[in-house]
């Protein structure tokens, strides 16, 4: 059954009974998850090697599942493998960046930027075999009429974070690519007039000369506050 967006039905609430995990086994688990995550890089330099498209279909059917306002689910990832619209949204990509990188940012972003090494040539966009184009809906459009969404930032946001880490458990490799603006995505891939782009995924292999910034991450009692 094709999915449409529910308005005005009655609460129909249906049995969870997972199996409940034992504290041992949790522990352990979740030992071994902050070990893996904290392996996670950006990484800017790629492989071309193939990748199955089953493992990255996959991950994008894990962000599918992340929660969302209202249920309304309002995010689409475009899969773009064709090396002539990754060509052409690189170009355009590009075009933005240097517009950013020769005054748009200001001095104090690029500053911020500086550490990470980042200019705005983006030969990821064409050298990693998967590109992934994550759009946010609006609004639902059926036809000539609009269903609101609600929460979308936050709900499309929820997704690519778990995206992200389907990805990295699975062995691959991403950078969020984020030009702006990014309204060329749209004409690009085609894309219908509610949905707005939110960020370029480039998926792969590490290149076997890739490199990453030196930078370290916040200490755990740095970003968390006990009450």
């Amino acid at each position: 059954m094709a999915w449409a967006p529910i308005h005005d039905q009655p609460y129909h609430p249906v049995p969870y009974r997972p199996v409940r995990v034992s504290a041992d086994d949790s522990l352990r688990t979740a030992a071994a998850l902050r070990e893996k995550m904290d392996q996670r890089r950006t990484v800017r330099a790629f492989s071309s090697d193939p990748v199955p498209e089953q493992v990255v279909v996959d991950a994008i059917a894990v962000a599918a599942t992340a929660p969302s306002g209202a249920h309304q689910q309002p995010w689409t990832f475009v899969l773009v493998t064709d090396p002539e619209v990754r060509a052409r949204i690189r170009e355009a990509a590009e075009d933005e960046e240097r517009v950013s990188y020769e005054g748009r940012l200001g001095d104090q972003w690029l500053s911020a930027l500086r550490p990470l090494g980042t200019d705005m040539h983006k030969p990821h966009l064409t050298d990693a075999p998967y590109l992934i184009v994550v759009f946010e809906q609006r609004f639902y459009l059926d036809g000539e009429e609009h269903h609101k969404h609600y929460y979308v930032d936050e709900s499309v946001g929820i997704a690519v974070g778990m995206l992200l880490t389907a990805l990295h458990l699975a062995g691959l490799a991403a950078l969020t690519h984020t030009p702006s603006p990014m309204r060329f995505l749209s004409d690009v891939l085609g894309r219908p007039r509610n949905e707005k782009a939110f960020a370029v995924i480039p998926v792969g292999y590490p290149a076997a000369d890739a490199m990453v910034p030196d930078l370290v991450r916040k200490d755990l009692d740095q970003v968390i506050v006990r009450v």
